[in-house]
Order: C-alpha cells, then sequence, then structure tokens
C-alpha cells in the first residue's frame, strides 16, 4: 500500500497509509446505501469492521444485541448460586478489591448491589505502597475473622493462592471475579470467574472486571428472580449501575469491542442523567461542562479517582463510586482533586529524572529493545504512569522500578503495539527471576530482587528483542480520511459521534489536514502546543498537541510557524462558556517533499 501523501517518515516516525484496505471500498459504499449514510462515515464504519448487515449495531450498540449469556462463562452460574444463597440468608459478606478504576468501579457495583437488596458488606482496598497489587494471607483471613463468610475478590485474585488457601482454613469462600491473564493452575477458591482463565471458552477475554462484575451481578438477579425472592420486593436498577461499567472499561484501557462498546455507549447515557452522587460530585469538582464522552472518562474523572489509590488513600475511590450522600460525596470529592493535584506535581518531577535516565542509556545502547529504570525515592504509585510516559516517547517497553531498603525494587512496565509484556512478566516469574509479577499485554507489575536484576535484563532482552523489532518495522499511522480547515464543522463532529464511543479496538478516527499552514504556535503549560491551521481556501482550524515539548513533533510544530505541513489528528468538541466550537487534537506531523 503507497504511503499517504507520500509520508514514509513523520515527525513521530511513522508510515502514513489509509486505514481503509482498498479491498473494504465497496463494502464501505454499501454500508453507507443501505443504511442511508454520507460516504465518509460508510468508510469509517468499514475500517472499523462493519458489514452492511450489522453497521447498526455499530450505530447503535445495546445490550440486547452485544451482551453475551453470563452462563457462557466458567465458574458463573456455580458462582451466583452461591452469591444468591448469601444475600438470601443475609450471610456476612466482604470485597477484596483493586485500588485502580477498575477495581474501585467493581467494589462499588458489588456494594450499590447489596444495598438495593438491604444489605452491607465489609470492604477492603489494599495499600499500593505498603500492601501492592493482589490479596495477602493477612487481609484475607482478617475478612474472614471479622465473621466473613463469602469474600469477593474483585480485579485480583487469580494468583493469589496462598492467600485464598488461608482465607479457606479461616473459615470463608472465595469467589475471584477478575480478568487478568491466568496460568493453568487457578487458586483453590469456590469459584474463579475469569474469562481469560485458559479453560474459558466464552470469548469475553476483552472485558473489563467490572464488565465481568456486572455479567455476575445479571447472572445472580436472573437467579434470585427464578427463586422468586422479588416476589414482594423490586429488583435492582442494573442499568443504572452501567457508568460505572462505562468509566472502568474506558479506564482499563480494554478492547472496545463487541459488549464494551454497549457498557461504553449506554453507560455514558446514564452518566448524563447524573444519578451517581460521588461521579456527580468529581463532575463538578473536575468543572466539566459538555456532556460526558469517553474522554471524561479516561482524562479527566479516571485520573482523580486513580489519585486516591497513588499518592493518599487507597479506598477513597472505591467510597466515591458507592456513595449516595450529597456531603460525603463532595468531601471525598475534594479530597481526590487535591490528590490529583498533588500527584501532577511528584509525576513531573520523577518524568524529569526518567528522561534523563533514559536519554543516557539509549546514548550508550541506542537500539535496546527496553528501558529498565530506576530510582531512588521514587513514588511506587506513580510508576506506571511514568513507564507510560517512557514508553510512548520511545517506542519500546518500559520498565520502571523503585527501590526498597530491603534489597527488592517494585515496578511497573508498559508495552507497545504488538509486544504482549504480560506473558513477559510472568515467564520471567516462572523462571525464578521475579518474586511476583503479572498483567495484560500492554501493561504488568512486578518485584524483583536487585541481586537479580542483570539475569532478569538478560532474559528481558532476549525475549523481547525480536517482537520490539517485528513492531518497530510496523510502525504506521493510519488515517480515515483527508480533509480541509473548512470541513471540520460541528456536523462532522455530530456525524462521526453516530459511530462512536470509540476506544482500543475501536479507533478514533484520524484524519490529515493537507498543506495547511501554522500560525501563532505558541507553547501552553510547558508541555502543550496551541496553534492555528490554515487552508489554500481560506478555512482555518484551531489546534493542540499535548505533552509535545522536547519531542520531534513538538520540534517540527514549533520550525513550522508560517509554512505549510501536513498535519494529522482527531477533530473534538471544545464547549467554552456554553458554546461549541470545532478543534484539532493533534498528535502527528509531516514535511511536505
Amino acid at each position: 500500500m503507497p504511503a499517504l501523501l507520500g509520508v514514509e517518515r513523520s515527525a513521530r516516525g511513522y508510515r502514513w497509509i489509509e486505514r481503509l484496505q482498498p479491498g473494504r471500498s465497496l463494502v464501505a459504499t454499501a454500508i453507507s446505501q443501505a443504511n442511508g449514510l454520507p460516504e465518509l462515515l460508510g468508510r469509517v464504519l468499514a475500517a472499523r469492521g462493519a458489514e452492511p448487515h450489522n453497521a447498526d449495531r455499530h450505530l447503535d450498540p445495546t445490550l440486547r444485541t452485544l451482551m453475551p449469556d453470563p452462563a457462557l462463562l466458567q465458574d458463573m452460574e456455580r458462582s451466583a448460586e452461591r452469591f444468591a444463597t448469601a444475600i438470601s440468608a443475609a450471610e456476612p459478606i466482604a470485597i477484596f478489591g483493586d485500588y485502580d478504576v477498575d477495581g474501585a468501579a467493581s467494589v462499588a457495583l458489588i456494594e450499590r448491589y447489596l444495598r438495593a437488596h438491604g444489605q452491607t458488606c465489609q470492604t477492603y482496598i489494599p495499600d499500593r505502597l505498603t500492601e501492592g497489587y493482589g490479596p495477602s494471607v493477612e487481609a484475607l483471613t482478617g475478612l474472614a475473622q471479622q465473621g466473613a463468610r463469602l469474600i469477593l475478590t474483585v480485579d485480583c485474585g487469580t494468583a493469589a493462592h496462598d492467600a485464598i488457601a488461608a482465607a479457606n482454613a479461616a473459615g470463608a469462600e472465595i469467589i475471584v471475579i477478575d480478568h487478568h491473564q491466568a496460568d493453568e493452575r487457578l487458586p483453590p477458591a469456590y469459584a474463579v470467574i475469569n474469562p481469560n482463565r485458559q479453560d474459558d471458552l466464552s470469548g469475553q477475554g476483552h472485558l473489563a472486571a467490572a464488565g465481568v462484575v456486572f455479567l455476575f451481578l445479571v447472572a445472580t438477579t436472573r437467579l434470585l428472580r427464578r427463586n422468586g425472592f422479588y416476589r414482594d420486593k423490586p429488583e435492582p436498577d442494573l442499568l443504572g449501575l452501567l457508568d460505572l461499567v462505562a468509566l472502568a472499561t474506558v479506564c482499563d484501557v480494554v478492547p472496545l469491542k463487541e459488549t464494551n462498546r454497549a457498557f461504553v455507549a449506554q453507560g455514558l447515557k446514564v452518566l448524563r442523567l447524573r444519578h451517581n452522587q460521588g461521579l456527580r460530585a468529581l463532575a463538578d469538582v473536575a468543572r466539566i461542562e459538555a456532556a460526558p464522552t469517553s474522554f471524561t472518562l479516561g482524562f479527566i474523572l479516571g485520573p482523580r479517582i486513580n489519585a486516591g489509590g497513588r499518592v493518599s488513600a487507597s479506598s477513597l475511590g472505591a467510597r466515591l463510586l458507592a456513595c449516595d450522600d450529597e456531603i460525603e460525596a463532595r468531601a471525598l470529592a475534594a479530597k481526590l482533586e487535591a490528590s490529583n493535584t498533588e500527584r501532577r506535581a511528584i509525576e513531573e518531577r520523577m518524568l524529569e529524572e526518567a528522561f534523563a535516565l533514559a536519554e543516557t542509556s539509549l546514548e550508550h545502547e541506542p537500539e535496546c529493545p527496553m528501558l529498565f529504570l530506576g530510582g531512588e525515592g521514587w513514588h511506587k504509585g506513580l510508576l506506571g504512569l511514568v513507564a507510560g510516559r517512557i514508553a510512548e516517547r520511545y517506542h519500546r517497553p518500559a520498565f520502571v522500578t523503585a527501590f526498597d531498603p530491603d534489597g527488592t525494587a517494585t515496578g511497573s512496565a508498559r508495552s507497545i503495539a504488538s509486544v504482549d509484556l504480560g506473558a513477559v512478566v510472568r515467564a520471567a516469574v516462572h523462571e525464578g527471576l521475579l518474586l511476583k509479577g503479572g498483567g495484560h499485554a500492554m501493561a504488568a507489575g512486578f518485584k524483583l530482587e536487585r541481586s537479580r536484576e542483570e539475569a532478569l535484563l538478560r532474559f528481558l532482552l532476549q525475549h523481547l528483542t525480536g517482537p520490539v523489532r517485528q513492531a518497530a518495522s510496523m510502525r504506521q499511522l493510519a488515517i480515515d480520511g483527508v480533509l480541509s480547515a473548512q470541513a471540520a464543522s460541528l456536523d462532522l463532529i455530530d456525524l462521526l459521534e453516530r459511530a462512536g464511543p470509540y476506544g482500543p479496538g475501536h479507533s478514533e478516527p484520524r484524519f490529515v489536514f493537507p498543506a495547511h499552514r501554522l500560525s501563532r504556535v505558541r507553547s501552553i503549560k510547558e508541555a502543550h502546543l496551541r496553534c492555528t491551521l490554515h487552508a489554500a481556501d481560506g478555512g482555518r482550524l484551531e489546534a493542540c498537541a499535548f505533552r509535545v515539548a522536547d519531542t520531534a513533533l513538538g520540534r517540527t510544530l514549533l520550525e513550522g510557524e508560517g509554512l505549510p505541513l501536513h498535519v494529522a489528528g482527531h477533530l473534538r468538541r471544545s464547549t467554552w462558556q456554553g458554546r461549541d466550537s470545532v478543534e484539532l487534537l493533534i498528535v502527528d506531523a509531516a514535511e511536505i517533499h
């Protein structure tokens, strides 16, 4: 396929190509004609796998058409029966959840579900800094000793063999509800619901933990209904909980396909009603004026919920999402806002050090397939954020560690497309090179003895060199169309929103504005740039580029003042003082040859 506009290597090192494969052009035309859609929208849908007979499912993703039968998941029926029995008998129940957005939302889903049945539960969120990820022996046995007969672990537990065995011995039964990659050997729990366990054939491995929890609640409600539990009492409003599922789905960066698209599309509708006191308070403190979108969830609400676990109290996010008291919700939202401000300041200091270390490392080994960085005093709660920024800037997997006084190090890793980091980290655990570790293809966490660091580095080099080189040879930026600034209208935004929501696996449309002259290129808040694009026909478009200071893209834009460039990015609706306008979020640029 020829490079679009002849761009073989852009400012960010990409080869630009058309997203729609040549053989799909007729499909795009058929989708447009069959559904009465403009040609551009037909092309956007066809490039994301839609066919003429199912385009309506892409335009209107609903649970009715896309949600699977929960019973397809291994151990689901067994778990629902146990949970229904516990609810009917008012047994003492506890929830152990992870401290990120997915974990907090999963905990809040079950808390709200139990509250709808007139019941309460114990909740335990581990401290990210002192306890780390996943259930510990002390935490689960503690819940059992406090009276819990049934403990649900959400967004964690698949690898917690020792902790679950100890809880069983203490008299509690454990249901694991998780979505992380699993080894063949599962923990000795009463049940393990995880679409990514190796014997699960449901095909739902793309779900976030909150999505699995929602299916679990659907299965439980169905069973309670069948048993006549709701003859004299109302059923819980499960659809009213979809704002939490949407939040977790977007923030956990799982593929936005099939059921996940329905969760997000319908969850955003629920979020706009502002029924959840916690989310309403957080939206107010974040000064969100426009109707919420996936961007709102992932870049405004999500970081604030995560901030509690990163620099403050790990339980703040789950408490906020489960909160029904307006005054308490406002107080919790204010704490999270303050934590997020603190998080940003600490992150910037760490990033400055990490970028300097990365530059030094690449000076010595420019072809190294990964970056392995560590620092004294680095905040453990921010390692993943820093690793993500390193991977994004240097286009290779990044491992970022914080040293502990006991001779160990805690680390987070982030990957690049087509490189499965979770599998490599789990393999390192099996080889005895890591004390513990696990995660997804794109993200992982681990703990190591510093004396084993050199052996670990050799192992990582051996396992990552090939995949990273292959990924580098495929660095392409897919473009959905070539537009002029004049075409970037609110009507176009309305049209594109019909094919949303967008995210991983259902990419937000990306357009190129060819040979547009740049004016008023200026820095804002040090790391960002703003500018205006001018087309030859007189059209103009305001644009911004985030976190591009000291990058090749930033330099290309700054040096391009007054010159025509090819500029690629996403179109966004911008709301200011009640008025809507269109702006371009720049993701790449290329000089004209």
